[in-house]
């Protein structure tokens, strides 16, 4: 019974997650001129300390095309302009006003890190990215993957990456209150920050930044798959402090950059 009880929990927490990309994906909101909300946080900084190299050269050359690879309820289609990697593609392209910005992605159901791993030479050989952006973790929690194969994982998949001469950032799992007693994310989380360090990859903390703007109230995350708007509010945000980290590590010209966006 209570193996049972636990299987719900986590479907009922997978449900969530799903439920907040579909409800950023489901309408269609303009790009803003300015933030709609305080998206940034105090003492969750951007970590860009390591250069993306590859991406400054792409942006000295106008033309930077970028590879999300992860795990999704969704393919990202027509409708899916709210989603956090379209919200990244209009903030980098305001930012970066000169430069062809392209965000594809690469996204399917319950992979884990090795999972995306094995198919990550095809993914990159198609895409051709100078940036890849892996969000991972959640799936390896869910699973209980063993803490060091999943390092080993990210360790592998850097090394593809950039034998493919792109860059790569890590984005941590979503925060979600509904699935913090349920999903141990601590050390996958934990993991991820110690092969960023050694790998010297930049991190989006987007598990503790999440985290804070619902202990600060600045989004209501337990009840946010029934508001649309502020699902897409969520995403909006997470797209433009991407685009900041970014064009933070890629230390481009400044005069390629748009002030004020």
């Amino acid at each position: 019974m209570k193996a049972r009880q636990t299987t719900v929990k986590v479907a009922s927490a997978l449900a969530w997650l799903a439920g907040l990309w579909l409800a950023a994906i489901g309408g269609s909101v303009p790009a803003l001129a300015g933030p709609p909300v305080e998206c940034r946080v105090d003492g969750v900084p951007s970590e860009a300390a390591f250069p993306l190299n590859y991406v400054k050269k792409a942006i000295g050359n106008k033309k930077l095309s970028i590879l999300v690879l992860g795990t999704g309820s969704s393919q990202l289609g027509g409708a899916a302009q709210n989603a956090y990697p379209a919200r990244l593609q209009a903030a980098l392209s305001r930012r970066l006003p000169d430069v062809a910005v392209a965000v594809a992605v690469d996204v399917a159901q319950k992979r884990t890190a090795a999972d995306m791993v094995r198919t990550l030479s095809p993914a990159l050989a198609a895409s051709k990215p100078d940036l890849v952006l892996w969000q991972t973790a959640t799936v390896d929690a869910i699973q209980a993957v063993d803490p060091d194969q999943f390092s080993q994982a990210l360790d592998k998949g850097v090394r593809l990456v950039r034998a493919a001469k792109a860059d790569v950032i890590f984005i941590n799992p979503q925060y979600s209150p509904r699935t913090e007693l349920v999903i141990a994310l601590g050390t996958y989380v934990e993991n991820m920050r110690w092969v960023a360090v050694q790998k010297e990859v930049p991190v989006f903390d987007r598990f503790n930044l999440m985290k804070a703007w619902y202990d600060q109230g600045t989004f209501d995350l337990y009840s946010a798959t029934k508001k649309l708007d502020m699902a897409r509010l969520v995403h909006d945000c997470l797209g433009r402090l991407l685009a900041d980290l970014i064009v933070e590590a890629a230390k481009p010209d400044p005069a390629v950059i748009e002030k004020g966006n």
